[in-house]
């Protein structure tokens, strides 16, 4: 399979038939690995997608490739880039770098203050955090929203981290503070493109 015939681009409303099929690829993902999961529902991905805060890979078929999608918390102080997955079908193709590419370039765009952090348990996405710039911090310094870490009642270790009020958890923890960088470490006609989406839906 050719990789150059993957786009990766914002989703918008039209992509709302990929949900049901992203969710259940997340789940078999999660069930493989023995890791937990933030359980999110139908209509919570696809309000994402509508408001331009997901990220959705294609092939040139029109099928579901990967996904990602990204939250404000802490009257955006915070954003959060989750739910990174990618399609078995289309695995190591180098997707999942590009999604998170696309996903961090649109969190630092449409919030360029905010700091940006990851929890994970996956070896895979740490590498891609740090090559960005993250780096590993205890959960004292990420968002202290209570919407956020309600997030995470649907994972199999959540009495794990009430039982650790929240201080740590099997995930690890990374930031990504913008104070600390001063441009943008993605490549620049991904920068090009999520500018030019964003211009033409509005959003700035």
């Amino acid at each position: 399979m050719n990789k150059d015939s993957i786009r990766v681009l914002v989703a918008d409303a039209s992509h709302e038939k990929y949900v049901d099929e992203i969710l259940d690829t997340i789940r078999i993902a999660a069930k493989k690995r023995g890791t937990g999961i933030a359980e999110r529902t139908h209509e919570y991905v696809a309000t994402k997608m509508k408001e331009g805060k997901a990220v959705i890979a294609l092939n040139e078929e029109d099928r579901f490739a990967g996904f990602s999608y990204i939250e404000t918390w802490g009257n955006k102080q915070y954003v959060t880039t989750s739910g990174l997955i990618v399609h078995p079908d289309f695995q190591g193709l180098g997707i999942a770098k590009r999604i998170k590419d696309y996903t961090f370039t649109l969190a630092r765009m449409r919030w360029p203050q905010a700091k940006i952090f990851s929890l994970t348990s996956g070896d895979a996405v740490m590498k891609m955090n740090t090559a960005l710039g993250y780096v590993p911090v205890s959960f004292n310094q990420l968002t202290d929203d209570d919407a956020f870490w309600r997030g995470c009642r649907g994972c199999i270790n959540h009495e794990i981290l009430m039982a650790k009020n929240r201080k740590f958890c099997i995930c690890t923890g990374m930031l990504y503070d913008p104070a600390q960088h001063t441009d943008y470490p993605t490549p620049l006609e991904v920068q090009e493109d999520v500018r030019k989406t964003l211009e033409e839906r509005g959003i700035i």
